[in-house]
């Protein structure tokens, strides 16, 4: 089964917030994966930035828009449970718990509609607020997930549209980003040697030059697949070269017999395809520019805790 809404977690949290005293969200969270039948991976998915346990987070919003409601109170930092007025919506045995259930309170309509994006017009009743089964955190990371693919993909087009001595270039950009070659003047020297087979150039692992890493790098289409006899290739050179290490990047993409192959040998070698180049480029601020940045700030429970 799939890690239900948050809507659908309303009523099963509620219940559990109605059991023998205050709860907190790691209390109860095992009871609702275990209720739903949830795998071991479904328990552990974490949102796409990694901070946070879906099932958490779904339960932390079902527990907000109930308290919100008047159902749930918290008594304490990290902790709730069940009002008498949750108790007494718990006690007409209802099937399910939602935003529609908890719109019939007037004090819950009155947030909602004022945290509603399309609620333009407060006196108008007709508005309504847009009802979602994402939470905000889940609807905000899907968004940029959108923008980041998008932005993917806009890099690898114009990646293809420049020259071969651009690629060379943004290769050396990167790999300095990245903490590789000391600076962009060695760099650049060190991967401007070409002619070693199936080697383009060599860079220092370190600013020290203890250790060098090999790269072939090549600008191919999007529907071109490099394939297991290209990588053989640059690994044989690698052996000429007696080399270690090595990393194949290309702007396309790797077959499944490529990857395979890589993963059996006693050299390291790294396939970037390019996905993987352009999340590189993202993460490292090559070719890219901040266009705007989002603060999300959460409540402070320790600043409003009061000393006994």
């Amino acid at each position: 089964m799939t890690i239900p809404d948050y809507q659908t977690l309303m009523l099963p949290v509620l219940r559990l917030s109605a059991e023998g005293g205050e709860k907190r969200v790691a209390d109860i969270s095992d009871k609702i994966a275990d209720h739903f039948n949830l795998s071991a991976e479904e328990r552990d998915r974490y949102l796409p930035s990694g901070r946070q346990r879906i099932l958490h987070n779904r339960i932390h919003w079902a527990k907000f828009y109930m308290t919100r409601a008047g159902l749930i109170a918290s008594p304490m930092r990290g902790r709730f449970v069940a009002t008498q007025a949750g108790r007494d919506l718990l006690a007409t045995n209802p099937a399910r718990i939602d935003i529609d259930t908890l719109l019939q309170i007037p004090a819950f309509r009155e947030f909602y509609r004022g945290e509603a994006e399309n609620a333009e017009d407060d006196e108008d009743e007709s508005i309504e607020p847009k009802i979602t089964t994402s939470t905000p955190e889940e609807r905000i990371e899907a968004a940029y997930q959108e923008i980041h693919a998008t932005l993917r993909r806009e890099l690898l087009q114009r990646i293809s549209q420049n020259s071969p001595a651009f690629f060379e270039q943004l290769i050396v950009d990167l790999l300095v980003a990245m903490g590789y070659g000391g600076n962009h003047k060695n760099a650049a020297k060190q991967l401007g040697r070409s002619g070693d087979g199936g080697v383009d150039g060599v860079i220092n692992e370190d600013r020290l030059g203890l250790d060098r890493v090999y790269v072939q790098a090549k600008r191919y289409s999007s529907g071109t697949t490099i394939g297991r006899p290209d990588v053989q290739g640059f690994v044989g050179s690698l052996v000429g070269l007696g080399a270690t290490k090595g990393v194949f990047v290309t702007t396309s993409t790797f077959s499944g017999g490529a990857r395979e192959f890589v993963r059996h040998l006693s050299q390291r070698v790294i396939l970037i395809d390019g996905d993987s180049l352009a999340d590189l480029m993202i993460e490292h601020g090559v070719g890219v520019r901040p266009s705007q940045e989002i603060v999300l700030n959460r409540l402070d429970e320790d600043f409003f805790a009061e000393e006994a």
